[in-house]
């Protein structure tokens, strides 16, 4: 149906509605990380935020307006490791947003069933599962798909699939993707072109945010005590993530945000502060001294 462009002219329009900060809702969005950097982790507890229409489900301060019913298929993980996930997350759950989300939350082990959301069979059963799900959830998108994933044109295609899943089922997509190997050496994880494969993959793409662990250089600059504030050592470095978008199309750039890694995987907010620096103290009293 068109736009009534005379109503639209005349009238305030409704307020855009987002999954959370950026992420509108109706359209296709990525999640990009270099492997095994808790991607995975971060999406579970996005899912089940979404899910949880109670309070003490959020457990990454995404902060909703609104919740629904959640898809969550996993492509790289059998039900194993989804049950340890999940029991972990679980101690940080009161008993109320643990109920809530068992009813919202549909958590299924796709690895090694073949799904190719490119076959018109496969696409109508995905379609119907997803039927009036509020978000979905792909980890991650290279295993459901046997197109080129270097291709633009390939990659245009699937994009165009997962948007014809999100129009039709009225769910948001949201695929996990994974960096390119450059990108990870080289520090810009938190860049648009870091993603591996065609550039399409982010360009077509409505959002993208990004996991990354914490980097040398940041670690020598953040602390998370506040009565020293002492930079954070190397041994510790490794249990800190930082999230931010890569790309927004709607609403406001938001500020970079910190998780510490806790037991068994899950991820919690963490508030760090600019590390107290007693070597850049020490010059400028020397300088002073010898000036």
């Amino acid at each position: 149906m068109a736009i009534d462009l005379m109503w639209a002219f005349e009238n305030e329009p409704p307020p855009l509605d987002f999954i959370w900060s950026g992420f509108l809702s109706g359209t296709v969005g990525a999640l990009v990380a270099p492997g095994a950097t808790g991607k995975s982790f971060w999406a579970l507890e996005a899912s089940m935020c979404i899910a949880c229409s109670v309070a003490g489900g959020d457990i990454l301060k995404l902060n909703p307006l609104k919740t629904g019913r959640v898809i969550y298929l996993a492509g790289e993980d059998p039900d194993a490791a989804l049950l340890l996930r999940v029991h972990a997350i679980g101690k940080h759950l009161n008993q109320a947003a643990r109920t809530s989300i068992a009813e919202n939350l549909v958590l299924e082990s796709i690895m090694g069933k073949g799904l190719n959301i490119m076959d018109e069979c496969h696409m109508q059963r995905v379609l119907e599962f997803c039927r009036g799900a509020r978000l979905v959830i792909i980890d991650t998108l290279s295993r459901v798909h046997n197109l080129d994933e270097n291709s633009n044109g390939d990659m245009a295609q699937l994009v165009s699939r997962l948007e014809q899943v999100a129009y039709i089922s009225g769910a948001s997509v949201l695929y996990l993707h994974h960096v390119n190997k450059g990108s990870t050496r080289d520090g810009q994880v938190g860049q648009q072109h870091a993603a591996r494969g065609a550039s399409a993959l982010i360009d077509n793409a409505r959002w993208c945010g990004f996991v990354e662990r914490m980097t040398e250089e940041k670690a020598k600059h953040l602390s998370d005590r506040y009565f020293d504030r002492r930079p954070i050592d190397e041994g510790r470095r490794k249990h800190f993530l930082r999230f931010g978008n890569s790309k927004l199309n709607y609403g406001e750039e938001q500020n970079d945000r910190w998780y510490e890694r806790q037991a068994g995987g899950v991820l919690i907010p963490v508030e760090l502060t600019a590390a107290k620096q007693e070597n850049a103290k020490k010059e400028r009293a020397a300088n002073v001294y010898t000036g």
